[in-house]
């Protein structure tokens, strides 16, 4: 079996550590690629966001802005897509501005990213359906809205989609505070990993470290990881030990393993139920 993973969710990562797993490690980004900016900036500066749209432009580069919802939301007080469609269109005179999101058909969404692709729409409004598979080169600011409402994984798939090519490509994180004086500790530590790395190893590992693992063997892929006493990060040491220990006490001590299983395990039928 063989399990490919760019960015892990937090439970996918913690299950590598226990998992019997031959780990390779491809750290190395591909030729040609260029190192991306990555600003957190306040909604408040938005008008200074559309100004550095207009300076992409001008030098024939083409722009990404991501919103987190296609329409309004009574739930959720988010600038959706076709409202920032609606504005970038009126903002950017001249410009084709475009509009992605899942619900359009499948032959409009074809048709949208080909105006894209080929470099005659300058700016593409889109929900996160451009979060893999897309390269355009020439595409050098990414612009993520409510940027404190993705995950890590989420922000760092979407940050790639720019630096594709050797211009200089830089991502801006959009955040709101809403009502409140300031962002949340969760949020904030996010957009904090997203300005300092840009390398998809340590954004799996902070995201590990924020939401936690999760359960193991059950449905919940993040939250606390239920262990007593370990600490995945600080206790590594121990799981290599472990590895290298369980083959062993399975081969000498057969029925001792079978004790020791069966006392962590011995409700193991009810992860059938998840």
């Amino acid at each position: 079996m063989l399990m490919m993973t760019a960015t892990p969710i937090p439970r996918t990562l913690a299950m590598s550590y226990y998992a019997d797993l031959d780990v390779s490690t491809i750290d190395e980004l591909p030729p040609g690629r260029s190192p991306i900016v990555t600003k957190v900036v306040s909604e408040q500066r938005r008008d200074e966001v559309i100004q550095r749209i207009r300076g992409q432009l001008e030098q024939g580069r083409q722009v990404y802005w991501v919103c987190p919802l296609i329409e309004e939301s009574e739930a959720l007080d988010l600038t959706n897509a076709t409202e920032t469609h609606a504005e970038l269109s009126a903002a950017l005179p001249g410009v084709l501005v475009g509009l992605l999101h899942s619900r359009m058909p499948v032959a409009e969404k074809k048709a949208v990213m080909s105006l894209f692709v080929d470099g005659q729409m300058g700016v593409l409004v889109s929900t996160t359906v451009i979060e893999v598979g897309v390269d355009v080169p020439n595409a050098t600011l990414m612009v993520i809205e409510h940027a404190e409402r993705f995950g890590l994984s989420q922000l760092h798939q979407l940050r790639g989609r720019v630096g594709r090519g050797a211009a200089a490509s830089a991502c801006v994180l959009l955040y709101s505070t809403g009502d409140a004086p300031r962002l949340g500790e969760t949020a904030r530590e996010r957009l904090k990993a997203m300005a300092e790395t840009s390398d998809g190893f340590e954004i799996a590992r902070r995201d590990l470290d924020i939401r936690g693992p999760g359960e193991f063997l059950g449905a919940r892929q993040s939250g606390a990881a239920l262990l007593r006493f370990a600490d995945l990060t600080e206790d590594s040491h121990l799981l290599a030990w472990a590895r290298e220990a369980a083959p062993v006490m399975l081969d000498r001590h057969p029925a001792l393993a079978e004790r020791h299983v069966a006392r962590w395990l011995g409700s193991r039928t009810d992860y059938l139920k998840a």
